[in-house]
Parts: C-alpha cells; sequence; structure tokens
C-alpha cells in the first residue's frame, strides 16, 4: 500500500493507520475544489458560503470545505493557543508550535500545490486576478488570524502567501476567508451555471461593470436608456463598454491607468466616454 490518495468515484481514499469510518459528514471529494480553513471560530463557516449558490454547488461537490479548530491543538488545561509579544507590547500573537501543529495536520488533507495563504492587512491586497488564479488550483489552505497577529516564524518556515482583503483592519479572518472563498468558488465551472455572466462583470478585463437596468421600462419616471431597447447589438456593446469605461476613469484612476497602459492609450487624454 502507499500513502498516495486513490479516487473511488467522487471520494478519496488514502491509507492510514488510524482506523477512518467510510461514510463522514465531510469526506474528500475527488476531483472538488477543496478549502481548509484554521480557525478559533469553525462554528463561523460555512456561514453565508452554505447559502444560494455558493451553498448549491457545496451541496453538490463541486467544492468543499473544512474548518479545523486551531483550538484542539492549544497547550495545557485550557488549550492555549497564544502568548504574550516577545520584546513586549500589547495584545497577544498566536503561538508558533500550535500553528504549527494545525498547519501539518491540514497538510495531510490539502490537494497537492494548494496555496497556503494567511489572512493579514499587511498582505498582498486581494483582487479578481487572484481570485482567478485560486480557482484554477486544486484548492487552498487559509488561516484566520486573531489578536496581534502570527508568530513570524511559522509565515517563514512554511512559505505562507500573506492576502490582504483591503486596507483596513478586522478582529479576525473569518469574514475575509469567507469573502475570499467566495469570490474564488464562484468562478469555479458550473457554480454559476452561466460561466459567461463572470467574464462580463466588474474587474474581469481590468474595468468596473457598466450599468445594469430590467423591467419596468420607466420608474419613477426615470426610463432605461434607449439604446439597450434598440436591439442592436453592436450599438448596445459600445455602449456598454463606453459606460465601463467612464465609471473606471471617474471612480478607480488606479484601475484606469493600468487598462490604458495595458491598451496602450494616454489615461489622461480626453476622449468621449
Amino acid at each position: 500500500m502507499t500513502d498516495n490518495a486513490r479516487s473511488h468515484g467522487r471520494k478519496s481514499i488514502k491509507a492510514t493507520l488510524k482506523p477512518q469510518e467510510l461514510m463522514t459528514d465531510s469526506p474528500l471529494l475527488a476531483r472538488a475544489w477543496r478549502a481548509q480553513v484554521i480557525t478559533l471560530l469553525p462554528n463561523a463557516f460555512p456561514g453565508v458560503l452554505g447559502e444560494s449558490l455558493t451553498g448549491k454547488a457545496l451541496k453538490d461537490g463541486l467544492w468543499q470545505l473544512d474548518a479545523i479548530d486551531l483550538r484542539r491543538f492549544g497547550e495545557g488545561k485550557h488549550r492555549n493557543v497564544d502568548d504574550t509579544p516577545a520584546g513586549g507590547g500589547a495584545g497577544m500573537v498566536l503561538r508558533a508550535d500550535v500553528m504549527g501543529q494545525a498547519i501539518e495536520h491540514a497538510l495531510k488533507d490539502a490537494p497537492k500545490n494548494a496555496p497556503l495563504i494567511y489572512l493579514s492587512p499587511r498582505g498582498k491586497r486581494f483582487d479578481q486576478a487572484m481570485a482567478r488564479r485560486l480557482s484554477q488550483a486544486p484548492g487552498v489552505t487559509l488561516i484566520c488570524g486573531r489578536f496581534e497577529g502570527l508568530d513570524q516564524r511559522v509565515i517563514d518556515h512554511y512559505g505562507i502567501e500573506e492576502v490582504s482583503l483591503g486596507d483596513f483592519v478586522m478582529t479576525g479572518g473569518e469574514i475575509a476567508a469567507q469573502a475570499l472563498i467566495d469570490a474564488t468558488v464562484r468562478l469555479i465551472p458550473r457554480v454559476l451555471g452561466n460561466q459567461a455572466s463572470t467574464e462580463d462583470e466588474s474587474f474581469s478585463d481590468g474595468l468596473l461593470e457598466h450599468p445594469q437596468y430590467t423591467r419596468p421600462a420607466t420608474w419613477k419616471g426615470l426610463p432605461i436608456p434607449e439604446i439597450l431597447l434598440s436591439g442592436h447589438h453592436g450599438n448596445i456593446t459600445d455602449w456598454r463598454q463606453s459606460q465601463a469605461e467612464r465609471l473606471t476613469k471617474e471612480r478607480r484612476p488606479d484601475l484606469w491607468r493600468a487598462y490604458s497602459a495595458a491598451h496602450g492609450r494616454d489615461p489622461d487624454e480626453d476622449q468621449e466616454l
């Protein structure tokens, strides 16, 4: 026997010296995108991820979610997971030995080449390009920070990628983890049903999305733009493109500069948008 996972249908069975139920609440699924979350709040998952289309995809086995309780790896009677900062200072820091055990546990079931990510305000900014990259990986293992952060030695030892949801601080990484998973899972084929919808939305081509309208044709005296009712698909496409460019230039100059550079355009040039 070997330690390599073997696929029997959708379930993945792996040789182990430890007895394991053939049917569990969360059996390993072959070929399913797999998210593991190391957290002090395992009951926070799946949370909103268990609702709507992501929840349906979770039930259908298109992806899988496992919350790993960090507390079970804690030290002593009270399962301590943190200690005071070396060198002094306010707050508490997640211990290297405790987190190391949790990571080793997670890596046993993590898909090969799945990124290991720590949700941290000092990390690289999460964006649509990163969501697409993660959706094309076999899964991801996420570490939810708490208190003043995580012992740097853990980050260095495992080569952990630090990712930030934005330039603000929250009490922990659980909400950020759910946001990252949601943005990633919806890009997995068959999750949304209409995959074309992911190709025509904000950030997919470097621009904010154009305005959207639906019935009624007039609401509170405000009509749908006439061009959208014209039936001329070429003109509609041009209008939507111009609106996306206008909104991006007005609201996100950073995105507009990047888009202009990629398309050989002068971002400061006056043009009809």
